[in-house]
């Protein structure tokens, strides 16, 4: 059985027949799907190779990736992808909040960085990402898995302190990231979060892929928390890696080296049921296709992004 037939076993599909437009969802990508992950890495594309190619697979929308991969030039940027015919979504922060007042500074100042160049280059949102709890290279345990009640009263009160101050001095809306291997992950631990926070100031960035990689379901989450949803992230896993990667405890990094993060539609969740939940919302929304795959060879992004949106055509996005 091929992956794609395994696919729509799973998912139900049976098709890729167009469905209704989806006229509130805007599509791009991001350097996530072309494996950076970092600002400089030698196994990584040029920036330039990124800007071209993203341009030619059909993307219009792109995110800014980590910070210092593209040129933080605003002049020098807006030239770039202003000739490849391509705009700025978001720009992407990491931050570990639950440490308390403690970080709030040097986390500003990393912030501050993303978004002036964000603001600049017309971005309306910026992607908050909290801080792993196990290396993401290494799988090394840098703190414990869970927080205490102390840690989730900073990890809610700072980052809607964030969303205040983002918005007042940019502009800006932050959406907050669930990610693998961090303390925003499960659906427990979503829900969690967005029942501490003000609806105000936080918003999701709700990724498909690391929902289902830890277990939620991505369109009950939209059905059930929609007003909270700023932002997507369209991703699948392979389900039966992603078994393998449950069963050993594999930290994040190395399962992405072992491809749990699988072109679509070949993966989980099926991304023509969340595109329709995302678009019942009546909402404009982002949705930014990131396949993780780092690290990989610098001809294998391409030909995957130009199948992908065209697959994501075919849904009717």
């Amino acid at each position: 059985m091929t992956a794609l037939t395994r696919a729509r076993k799973l998912t139900g599909m049976t098709s890729l027949s167009p469905q209704s437009s989806l006229s509130r969802i805007r599509i791009g990508s991001a350097p996530d799907s072309w494996g950076v992950w970092f600002p400089d890495d030698p196994q990584q594309v040029p920036w330039q190779r990124f800007l071209d190619e993203v341009a030619q697979s059909g993307y219009e929308w792109i995110e800014l990736g980590p910070y210092g991969y593209l040129p933080t030039d605003p002049a020098v940027l807006s030239e770039e992808t202003s000739r490849r015919g391509l705009k700025v979504s978001a720009g992407t922060v990491f931050t570990g909040l639950h440490h308390g007042e403690a970080v709030w500074e040097k986390t500003w100042a990393h912030v501050a960085d993303n978004a002036v160049l964000a603001q600049a280059m017309g971005a309306s949102h910026l992607v908050v990402i909290p801080s792993f709890w196990r290396d993401d290279k290494t799988g090394e345990v840098l703190e414990p898995d869970t927080l205490t009640a102390e840690q989730w009263r900073n990890l809610t009160s700072l980052t809607e302190r964030l969303g205040r101050e983002v918005r007042e001095r940019y502009g800006l809306q932050i959406v907050v990231h669930p990610h693998a291997d961090t303390h925003i992950d499960s659906e427990e631990n979503v829900v969690r979060f967005l029942d501490g926070t003000d609806s105000d100031q936080v918003s999701l960035c709700l990724d498909t892929g690391h929902y289902a990689y830890c277990g939620g379901d991505s369109v009950k989450l939209i059905e059930t928390y929609g007003e909270r949803i700023g932002y997507l992230h369209l991703k699948q896993v392979d389900p039966e890696i992603l078994a393998d990667v449950r069963a050993n405890a594999v930290p994040f990094g190395p399962a992405v080296a072992r491809g749990v993060m699988c072109e679509p539609p070949a993966g989980v969740p099926a991304l023509g049921p969340v595109l329709e939940a995302a678009q019942k919302l009546d909402v404009d929304l982002f949705a930014i296709v990131e396949q993780d795959m780092y690290p990989c060879e610098p001809d294998k992004p391409l030909p995957i992004a130009q199948r992908t949106r065209a697959f994501l055509r075919s849904c009717g996005a």
